[in-house]
């Protein structure tokens, strides 16, 4: 058998469609929906990770080419990279090599100094400075704004450090509050008309501050609040309840949700969020990032097409594979074989149970098409391989498969693989892999090396 045989009764009424089923999210149109891709700043500070401007552009223009709506440029404040990236992305755009509309967001503190340099970007660019929207981003939870930020709220309200630790956190909460608006104002008697803010660790702060965070936050001249779950520890259960409650105090205005993907629920509660009322989602290719990652673009994608019908117009799902390679070789973290939509073996089969039947019919063990992601259905052989897919090996080789010729190179193909299963010793392969991600970054023998050496440098002794 060359071809699969038509069916003859229409494939939805053969098997339940997986969208079948009740639930009370109501998603906005899928041409309101934005991918808001943070691969190249939130994603590259996955331990190890870093990617030079030249490969930021290469990734930035893939995002542009597949259909993404929105891309977080970088931390202008934080390096000269930062800023030559932030450049780079604004200069293909305006060059046509980015489309015209892709919106492209810079990360700064609640600060005058990292808005500055960001605004410092568009003058050295010699393009306006509302061409990018400003993310001004602060604390949300009270264990962020007493012990993370604290010291720092204390030192703009002239209070002395030393009274850290005995103020109340409600005193944080509107020194918070003030700092930011502050902030937002700042941004815009300098220019900025777009601005985007919220809170860190939100989904571990008190719902009703966060609300007063966006409110006071749009009072002040933000545009988009944004809300995180900074450290992955939402269920589904608390996105629907969160994500209506909040929207409920801004509901003109689009929200922003950030999932990480501690629990493996990062892209489950985008989606819920989605159907929650909010409006833009943050994803990084390849669902890379700090500790488990962001929520990854392709399960997000595939989970709203495939599970509820929504298509976001424009973008381009067949080359979400090509995308994860692209971004495999630029950031030397490999994608798990088995990994949905984008993984080696997604459309692989061995079982000769399986493929004798994906050779009748391919949605018999395989309700995405494979077209769908621009892949094909790849068997390969080996124990589990039955007569009929060695039958097919051989057509497709121009070899005549006789019943005894099929059975003997079964035979063979069983035995060779067992053979080289006895043989194999995985071990080497797998402390390959993991010295690989261990030595990208610089290990603390190394730091302590680059410290004794600039210590002798400048004072002819280590200390």
């Amino acid at each position: 058998m060359d071809e699969p045989v038509e069916l003859q009764e229409p494939l939805e009424e053969l098997v339940r469609p997986p969208s079948r089923f009740q639930h009370d999210l109501a998603f906005p149109p899928p041409e309101q929906i934005r991918i808001y891709d943070d691969t190249l700043r939130d994603g590259e500070q996955m331990p190890g990770v870093a990617m030079s401007p030249r490969h930021k552009y290469e990734l930035a223009r893939a995002l542009s080419e597949i259909g993404v709506h929105i891309i977080d440029a970088g931390f202008p404040a934080v390096s000269a990279s930062e800023r030559e990236t932030v450049g780079r992305v604004l200069e293909g755009r305006r060059r046509g090599e980015l489309r015209s509309d892709l919106e492209v967001v810079c990360m700064m503190r609640c600060t005058a100094a990292d808005i500055d340099a960001t605004m410092r970007v568009m003058d050295d660019l010699g393009v306006a400075r509302d061409e990018v929207t400003y993310f001004i981003f602060t604390s949300a939870s009270d264990l962020h704004l007493k012990y993370k930020l604290g010291k720092t709220l204390l030192a703009r309200e002239g209070i002395p450090a030393s009274e850290w630790l005995e103020l109340p956190v409600a005193f944080y909460r509107e020194a918070n509050l003030r700092m930011m608006c502050d902030a937002i104002r700042y941004a815009r008697e300098q220019g900025a008309t777009a601005i985007e803010f919220g809170g860190e660790d939100g989904s571990r702060a008190d719902p009703e501050y966060v609300k007063r965070l966006h409110v006071e936050g749009l009072r002040a001249g933000g545009t988009r609040p944004s809300t995180p779950d900074t450290v992955g520890c939402y269920s589904p259960f608390a996105v629907r309840e969160y994500i209506r409650e909040i929207k409920s105090a801004t509901p003109d205005h689009p929200l922003v949700v950030h999932f990480h993907n501690d629990l493996g629920l990062g892209a489950w509660n985008t989606v819920v969020a989605l159907g929650s009322g909010a409006e833009v989602f943050t994803t990084s290719v390849n669902g890379i990032g700090e500790r488990t990652g962001n929520a990854p673009m392709h399960q997000v994608l595939l989970q709203l097409r495939y599970l509820f019908g929504i298509d976001i117009p424009g973008f381009r799902y067949e080359r979400l594979r090509e995308l994860a390679r692209q971004l495999e070789r630029l950031s030397g973290v490999p994608v798990a074989p088995t990994e949905p939509g984008i993984g080696l073996n997604v459309f692989s089969h061995e079982s000769g149970i399986h493929t004798a039947a994906m050779l009748i019919h391919p949605a018999t063990y395989q309700f995405i098409p494979p077209e769908d992601l621009g892949a094909e259905v790849r068997y390969v052989y080996g124990k589990h391989s039955g007569a009929m897919v060695i039958e097919h090996a051989l057509r497709a080789a121009g070899i005549r498969p006789s019943a005894e010729l099929v059975g003997r190179v079964m035979e063979e193909v069983k035995r060779l693989r067992e053979e080289r299963a006895a043989a194999s010793d995985h071990g080497e392969f797998q402390r390959s892999y993991y010295r690989h991600l261990e030595g990208m970054g610089l290990s603390l023998e190394e730091v302590a090396e680059i410290a004794r050496a600039l210590a002798t440098d400048g004072d002819g002794g280590s200390g």
